[in-house]
């Protein structure tokens, strides 16, 4: 029964609406999108145990179909995904959810950049960052998070990396997303988005 449902996750996913207490700290009024905007797509994934788990990220439901399709392709390729759990487990906190090297979409919160304050594409839940350890972001000589300094050389390839050409990189392309890991001056490995920011 268990491969059953297994099985039928990873071919369609399942989407389903998610209400105000459900989004936690992660939403507060002010936000660019309502919770009536959002949707969670549960799946499956294969974890760096070898194991089958089964997790959920929070997308804009004008894109939870095609997230549901990409990590359906990521399970099928056995790609590893250390764990897959709404920001608002981590109380809305960015950090704490890289810091457990979680793979999540949707927060509310602002562009960890330069320059003037603006919403970051998590926040419109058009975003996912895929585990942020194997994938750290690299903004003005910092490594983001702690953790992800031993994966700053990427030519080092090991388990749960985006690199170009692999299947994580290759899943999100295929569904017309982009890759963070691309942008020259503070590339962002672990970031993907519908629109390229």
């Amino acid at each position: 029964m268990v491969h059953v449902l297994l099985t039928a996750l990873a071919l369609h996913g399942a989407v389903a609406p998610v209400s105000r207490a459900e989004l936690g700290a992660s939403w507060r009024p002010g936000c660019p999108v309502r919770p009536a905007d959002l949707r969670s797509v549960r799946v499956p994934y294969w974890g760096f145990d070898e194991r089958r788990h089964v997790g959920v990220v929070v997308v804009n439901a004008a894109v939870a179909t095609r997230v549901a399709g990409i990590f359906g392709l990521l399970y099928r390729e056995r790609f590893p995904i250390r764990r897959m759990t709404p920001v608002s487990a981590f109380g809305g906190s960015d950090d704490r959810s890289m810091a457990a090297d979680n793979t999540s979409a949707f927060n509310c919160r602002y562009a960890v950049a330069a320059g003037p304050k603006r919403w970051s594409v998590h926040a419109y839940g058009e975003a996912i960052d895929v585990n942020p350890r194997e994938n750290p972001y690299l903004e003005g000589g910092r490594v983001l998070p702690l953790g992800g300094a031993r994966y700053r050389d990427r030519t080092n390839v090991r388990p749960g990396m985006a690199v170009r050409g692999g299947s994580l990189v290759t899943a999100f392309a295929a569904a017309g997303w982009q890759w963070g890991g691309r942008w020259a001056a503070s590339p962002d490995y672990q970031h993907f988005s519908a629109n390229g920011g």
